[in-house]
């Protein structure tokens, strides 16, 4: 049976709670072995919705949330805004996160959500950045399938205690 493509919509605060639980079960599934399993494992749906909740009611109208529906169920999250360069932004975009629901990998949900970000974020910037851990092979070939390239920063992620190095990854948007 052919899918439908995804619909590609903003985010509500009525979905907080299906994207935390997409995002978690993302990192536990996608960064296995990547990252520390106690770092991982103790990572809770409930607290993430909470804050994410916080977040958007808070709102930073500079920060767009996009979600994926297929079938009338979310199954992508998307999250771009301005580059974060420590607390400074700056007039480059930076998408934050892209996680799909792991039962739903290889369907172009990660597609459809990448092209909308850049696509919304072409006509106000002239680059996108993104970063990646350095060892999530997938991922890297995600991104540089879609146009992006590591420009050769790193940095390290702390997860529980343990420096997870990053990649940054960048796609001119002027083309």
């Amino acid at each position: 049976m052919d899918r439908q493509p995804p619909h590609i919509r903003p985010m509500t605060l009525a979905d907080c709670g299906r994207i935390s639980e997409i995002r978690i079960r993302g990192w536990q599934s996608a960064y296995r072995g990547l990252m520390p399993q106690p770092y991982l494992d103790a990572l809770s749906v409930s607290e993430d919705a909470e804050r994410r909740r916080a977040r958007f009611r808070d709102g930073d109208d500079r920060v767009v949330n996009l979600v994926a529906e297929q079938d009338g169920e979310i199954v992508g999250w998307a999250a771009h805004g301005p580059y974060r360069d420590g607390e400074v932004r700056t007039s480059d975009a930076e998408l934050y996160a892209i996680y799909i629901d792991p039962t739903h990998l290889g369907n172009g949900i990660g597609q459809a959500l990448l092209e909308k970000s850049v696509s919304q974020c072409a006509p106000v910037h002239a680059r996108m950045f993104l970063w990646v851990l350095k060892d999530n092979a997938r991922a890297r070939r995600f991104y540089e399938r879609a146009g992006f390239r590591a420009d050769g920063a790193e940095e390290p992620f702390d997860a529980g205690g343990v420096a997870v190095p990053e990649v940054r990854y960048v796609q001119d948007l002027t083309r």
